[in-house]
């Protein structure tokens, strides 16, 4: 009993030994730093990026980017190029997750802060939060909940603006100081007309919101735009006398700016060309005369052409959401009834917006884009919902594979899906007839073919060597067929 209890005192003082050695993380700069443990917490790590001209005499502003799927290092990547250029700390967490509660997540981001706090100097009223994508919507719900979070960033997907609204119908919990938003979205990105929508209704409440607005999808990371988005930032901060004003940094920002605008008038893109010259006018004012721009605009709406697109893009934009919910209406009536029989409705509904590229406008064609989009994310959203019923629905399931092999016929995976599932349940017609269209799409990784699950019998049979084998040259069993 003793000698137990001399050696659990010698092993506790071994291991005090041993910490009490342990150097302190050396945090070096312009290069990220992944897995760094967040103080008085053992499972939480994160990624930070201290930028090249970090001094330790200097109070530094910080923003928290966020990413749903607990990789950090990936989501400071996207803003490392802004944050070396802008002078700005970047801290990524990399224990959050969409799986978790949004308490969870808040109290996740708060340790990191506390963490962040103790390592560095940070001036007062320069803390924000970023993100792209789900992201980007966890950190429009930080301020709610931590104090002195300044401004938002949020890139691609629109920040929780109901609750807002909520807040200020109750007055009990109204936020005394909204913060800041700047959004960032593709006009090809089914996102931007919500975006567009969120920017009225704050706008009615009186809330900051920017939305810098490029015209790509969503699959485009804006770099010019992400770089811009962090400047509003920097701009805001010397607005308000956080900062001193640099008169370089406002006027480069400005030229850069103005040029959109004026190459959007000369591209005749009026509605456009107002919205970019309004957030100029929003963000450059009390640091610039403003005097110019106001003029530059009423003369912008008095162009009769103006009028003409104004109104062409509000009915395209009526137009969208009436598709939208026609769409969501079919699909769920389709769930609900298993409506195999309706695939050849959706196969028409793609070819219908795959013509709007042939549209002459610009606009016609964007609203295409997104409507494609929308489809494609409102049946992955329905696959997630289905996958996570306590008794899944594999026929549903199946169903929403099959539709995606038309909205989006290059994903190669859920031809993949659908053969596998045909075959385990040895409905071979259906599996065939995927292969095939599989094989039309150019899919050519025979190896994957044959070691899919479920197909063992598929495998050897005539059918499925002949398609291999028109469209690969070469099948890996030959069967005799007399």
């Amino acid at each position: 009993m003793n000698k137990s209890l001399l050696s659990a005192f010698v092993l506790i003082l071994f291991t005090l030994f041993a910490q009490a050695q342990v150097k302190p993380i050396k945090l070096r700069k312009g290069i990220i730093l992944d897995s760094l443990q967040v103080r008085d917490t053992l499972p939480d790590t994160f990624a930070l990026y201290i930028p090249s001209a970090y001094k330790t005499s200097e109070a530094w502003p910080v923003i928290f980017v966020m990413d749903m799927t607990g990789d950090g290092a990936e989501a400071i990547r996207k803003f490392r190029s802004a944050s070396e250029k802008q002078r700005y700390l970047l801290a990524a967490s990399n224990s959050l997750n969409d799986t978790l509660s949004i308490s969870d997540n808040v109290e996740i981001i708060r340790r990191l802060m506390t963490t962040m706090a103790t390592m560095f100097a940070i001036p007062k009223g320069r803390i924000y939060a970023a993100g792209f994508g789900n992201g980007g919507k966890m950190a429009g719900i930080i301020p709610y909940w931590v104090k002195g979070v300044e401004a938002v960033i949020s890139i691609g997907d629109p920040i929780n603006n109901r609750l807002f609204i909520e807040l200020a119908d109750n007055s009990m919990q109204k936020i005394a100081r909204p913060f800041r938003s700047i959004g960032v979205v593709g006009r090809e990105d089914y996102h931007y007309p919500i975006m567009l929508k969120a920017k009225r209704q704050l706008d009615d409440l009186n809330v900051p919101y920017d939305l810098l607005v490029h015209d790509g999808g969503d699959e485009i990371q804006n770099p010019v735009l992400v770089e811009r988005a962090v400047r509003r930032l920097t701009l805001g901060a010397m607005r308000k006398g956080l900062i001193e004003k640099d008169t370089n940094i406002v006027v480069q920002s400005f030229e850069t700016e103005y040029a959109d605008f004026r190459q959007l008038m000369e591209g005749k893109r009026y509605p456009e060309a107002e919205a970019v010259l309004n957030s100029i006018i929003a963000n450059y004012q009390t640091l610039i005369s403003t005097d110019t721009l106001i003029k530059a605009k009423r003369n912008l709406r008095r162009i009769k052409e103006f009028k003409v697109q104004r109104r062409e893009l509000k009915n395209l934009m009526f137009q969208e959401e009436l598709k939208q919910g026609d769409y969501e209406y079919n699909l769920l009536q389709d769930l609900d009834a298993l409506n195999y029989n309706n695939l050849g409705w959706w196969n028409y509904q793609m070819k219908k917006l795959q013509e709007y590229e042939r549209k002459p406008g610009l606009r016609e064609k964007q609203m295409g884009k997104r409507l494609i989009s929308f489809l494609n994310a409102m049946v992955e959203d329905n696959i997630r919902i289905e996958q996570a019923r306590p008794s899944v629905d594999e026929e549903a399931v199946s169903l929403l594979w099959m539709i995606k092999t038309i909205t989006d016929p290059t994903d190669f995976s859920y031809y993949l899906k659908i053969i596998s599932d045909s075959a385990k349940y040895e409905d071979y017609g259906t599996a065939i007839f995927y292969l095939e269209e599989l094989l039309k799409q150019g899919f050519t990784d025979k190896e994957a073919l044959y070691a899919l699950e479920n197909t063992a019998l598929l495998r050897i049979m005539p059918e499925f060597n002949k398609l291999v084998e028109k469209y690969l040259n070469e099948a890996r069993y030959k069967l005799n067929e007399e």
